[in-house]
Formats: structure tokens, C-alpha cells, sequence
């Protein structure tokens, strides 16, 4: 598990913007992915939540809130094996994407945050090979949402084919909760930024 200051110092060392409340308004969000990439685990396809989604903020009071959940910022191994894209399984690259969520029905089955802004960057894996290749890169709209799996997910598989995904839907109805106020405060437009855990500092 992290800290939210290491999340601020990580984030703003790779020279991206981190959100402070400058308008003197409460719930200016920080959503950042921390993708595991430790060299036990190296470009595998693990196919387990062994990512972290964290999320900071002020809250009322002007007092920084921070949570880090369980998460997967990679396709499973389904996703891997089964994917639709004849480009291949997208895996999203590390970047800040700013203004690109919005809250919208993920699938159009329930709300989450959606890729309905703008573009993203993606590695394209067409090999099947179980393990990540990161030399094809695809940039545009590609619907890499941020969802949830199950109720307690053990098992990636083809919950995520590039989207970012929480592991416990009760993490992230919780995050939803926190979205929702942001949106009524700052408009229905979210950043992301997705750190690997060899950027933490």
C-alpha cells in the first residue's frame, strides 16, 4: 500500500499536474493507477489485482483524504487470449490523460468513469503469448473505462481488456461516491494518471 505523499511527490516528479484545491474548492481529485512492475512480475501476464487505484483530495473541512485500493491496470489472461481487437489487447501506457474521463453507464449496464473525452495511448498485444509486449503503440478512442470486476474478485481474466479495474465492487461504489461530488463541484470531466510502482518515491 502507498501513501498519499508519496502519490504527490511520485506524480510530480514525472512533471505531471497534480490537483490542490487552487480555487479554493473542496474535491479536486487526484486519480492515480500505481501498475506493478516489479521485476518478479517483469511484462507476465500475473492475471491477479496486483495493481493499487488511489484517489486524493480535500474533503469540506480542507483536509486531505486519500484511499488506495486493489486494483488491475492490465488485461487478464482471457483478455489476453480472447481479445476482439484484431490489433490486439490494449494495455494502457503510462501517462497523465487529462480531461479524458467522464461519468457515464460503463458497458451500458451502471455508472463509472468513462473514456469520453479524448484519446489514450495504448500497448497492442496481438501474440497470445502471456507475456506483455510493449513495442505497438495505439493512440485514440478505445473505451478504456474505470470499472469494477465482482464482488471480490480473484481472478482477472476478462475483466479488464485495457480498462482499469477495481477488485471489490464495495472499493469502488466507494470511489463512485467521491466522483459524483467532484462532478457536482468541478463538471463531469476527470483526469488519470497511471504511475508504474518503480516511479514511486
Amino acid at each position: 500500500m502507498y501513501t498519499r505523499e508519496q502519490i504527490e511527490r511520485s506524480v510530480k516528479a514525472k512533471g505531471y499536474k497534480w490537483f490542490d484545491d487552487a480555487a479554493n474548492k473542496t474535491y479536486d481529485v487526484n486519480i492515480v493507477g500505481i501498475r506493478n512492475n516489479a521485476p518478479s512480475v517483469a511484462d507476465k501476464v500475473t492475471n491477479v489485482f496486483d495493481d493499487h487505484l488511489t484517489i486524493s483530495f480535500k474533503d469540506e473541512n480542507g483536509v486531505w483524504q486519500f484511499y488506495c485500493w486493489r486494483a488491475t491496470t492490465d488485461p487478464g489472461k482471457k483478455g489476453v487470449q480472447q481479445f476482439g481487437n484484431k490489433k490486439g489487447v490494449a494495455r494502457l501506457v503510462p501517462n497523465q490523460y487529462r480531461g479524458v474521463y467522464m461519468i457515464d453507464k460503463h458497458g451500458g449496464k451502471y455508472t463509472a468513469l468513462c473514456q469520453r473525452g479524448g484519446n489514450v495511448t495504448v500497448y497492442r498485444d496481438a501474440d497470445r503469448n502471456l507475456e506483455f509486449d510493449e513495442s505497438k503503440l495505439d493512440t485514440g478512442m478505445f473505451g478504456i473505462n474505470i470499472h469494477k470486476a465482482g464482488r471480490d474478485s480473484t481472478w482477472v481474466e476478462n475483466w479488464s481488456e485495457g480498462c482499469q479495474v477495481f477488485k471489490r465492487s464495495m472499493d469502488f461504489d466507494a470511489f463512485m461516491k467521491i466522483c459524483q461530488k467532484a462532478r457536482k463541484i468541478w463538471g463531469n470531466r476527470f483526469s488519470y494518471t497511471l504511475l508504474e510502482s518503480t516511479d514511486i518515491i
